[in-house]
């Protein structure tokens, strides 16, 4: 009898063992996990009814902020600014989660990142509010002006600090309003959130940094950068004045210049009137390796180190996909073929060139304050990548300057203040062009690069990067240097 009650005890005492183990492993092993886990409603529940920090812009426009609801998540997130940085701020949804801002810096904005000090330390114990407020580098005036100057054309528009990688504007269109995806309504949310996701012109995409497009001509500047960084003899051959460029192992098969125009010279003409037969040329004379080589060192096939959810990578060809393909690297110097880039990515090209070559990480967080108004949290500047040398930089500057003076880019010419950059009219294969200019200025110190993407213009004359995205870069760049 002594024996089996021994052996009752035993497992009793191993049972709760393993009660004791599994808890514990629930309670510290798992616990981030099970936290996490999109199921636990009692998580979402708790964190919809906590504060939340406000979103502002960086000359102070409130983004972002939660008012009181009377209902059971007691707060509702509200966007006063609505579409106009709505791709950026994103949205933070009961039913659909967060994007953008919010949910990049979730951590900061609902409190639960913030660091516990003495004057908080009673957030240990009680439900003491410690959100945190973040505010952008994004200015609400060059956001404006950027959404303006684009209007209801499919684009997008990027302008970026060279020195720094602060982001002032980053606008798509279209956008959507985030605003009813926080609605503690599942129906209301629920209505808009089909509604743009059933639109074939996709609101929610964020063009600037999440979608990619032939560069057409604006990659000429990776190209000519490849030239002074490789092979710097290339820089005064001359090359011939063609309509078309044969193209090699082709029967008869030619890469026309756009517009049906003859052109030739050395680089810097070549550049300053965006020849493609020329520049077709030039990528045969350096080669893929030199090419994909360049276009790495730029960014090309690398994620930006962005700070917002997802960045989408801009593509060129690994060298080795242009052995039988020498056509293709003459069309790869010019932008096209299986060449593709973000907004983002072409803004970091003429911020690279503005900043001697560095290519600054992208970021579009100023600053985060604790709920006193205290600075807790500043970006530093960092370098991301250097692309070419200050050597190569300067020269790029010089010609860039000449497309505005006297190239294809005189629509982008400012008063008083120089301007380098560079025009670009891609095709689509589809009897239309993406429309480009990338630029900075004032060219002698660089406040700002910008990037103007128009999508799907006509394929005649009377639409190229010089005509329509231009203009929009002017009115952008005026915006960015009165904000300054």
């Amino acid at each position: 009898m002594n024996r089996q009650i021994r052996f009752v005890g035993l497992g009793m005492l191993v049972l709760f063992l393993a009660l004791f183990l599994q808890l514990n492993y629930l309670q510290v092993v798992d616990a981030n996990k099970l936290a996490h886990d999109p199921r636990n409603t009692r998580i979402a529940t708790r964190d919809f009814s906590r504060p939340r920090g406000d979103i502002l812009s960086a000359d102070g426009k409130v983004l972002a902020h939660s008012v009181p609801s009377n209902d059971i998540d007691k707060l509702l997130r509200t966007y006063p600014a609505g579409a106009l940085f709505a791709q950026i701020v994103g949205y933070y949804s009961f039913t659909y989660g967060s994007d953008g801002v919010e949910r990049q810096y979730d951590g900061q904005l609902s409190g639960r990142s913030a660091p516990i000090g003495v004057n908080n330390i009673g957030g240990l114990f009680t439900a003491q509010d410690r959100s945190e407020t973040v505010t952008l580098t994004i200015d609400s005036r060059v956001q404006f002006a950027a959404a303006t100057a684009l209007g209801n054309r499919r684009g997008a528009v990027v302008a970026i600090v060279p020195s720094t990688g602060a982001i002032l504007a980053m606008w798509s269109y279209p956008s959507y309003d985030n605003t009813p995806l926080a609605s503690h309504n599942p129906k209301v949310a629920a209505q808009a959130w089909n509604s743009y996701q059933a639109d074939a012109l996709t609101p929610m995409l964020a063009r600037a940094f999440r979608e990619r497009f032939f560069p057409g001509s604006t990659f000429k500047l990776v190209t000519a950068s490849a030239v002074y960084d490789h092979d710097p003899a290339l820089a005064t051959k001359v090359y011939p004045t063609l309509g078309a460029l044969p193209l090699p192992n082709t029967n008869h098969l030619t890469l026309s210049n756009f517009g049906g125009e003859t052109c030739g010279g050395t680089l810097p003409t070549l550049l300053r009137v965006s020849c493609n037969s020329g520049f077709a040329q030039i990528g045969l004379d350096l080669g893929a390796s030199n090419l994909a080589a360049e276009a790495n060192a730029f960014g090309f096939d690398q994620r930006p180190p962005l700070d917002l959810p997802n960045p989408a990578v801009s593509n060129f060809p690994p060298a080795s996909s242009f052995a039988q393909d020498l056509p293709g690297v003459a069309k790869s110097a010019i932008g096209q073929q299986d060449v593709s880039a973000t907004p983002l990515e072409m803004a970091l090209v003429a911020a690279g060139l503005a900043n001697g070559g560095v290519i600054m990480r992208p970021h579009v967080l100023e600053n985060i304050k604790d709920s006193e108004g205290q600075i807790v949290q500043s970006y530093q500047p960092q370098p991301w990548l250097t692309a070419t040398s200050a050597a190569t930089a300067l020269t790029m500057r010089g010609l860039m300057i000449q497309v505005v003076q006297a190239g294809t880019g005189t629509a982008a010419q400012l008063p008083g203040v120089q301007v380098a950059g560079k025009t670009g009219t891609a095709q689509t294969g589809n009897n239309t062009v993406h429309t480009w200019f990338v630029a900075f200025a004032p060219a002698d110190a660089p406040q700002v690069a910008v990037a103007v993407l128009v999508e799907n213009q006509p394929a005649s004359n009377d639409f190229t990067g010089g005509q329509i995205a231009a203009p929009i870069a002017k009115k952008v760049i005026q915006a960015a240097l009165a904000a300054g």
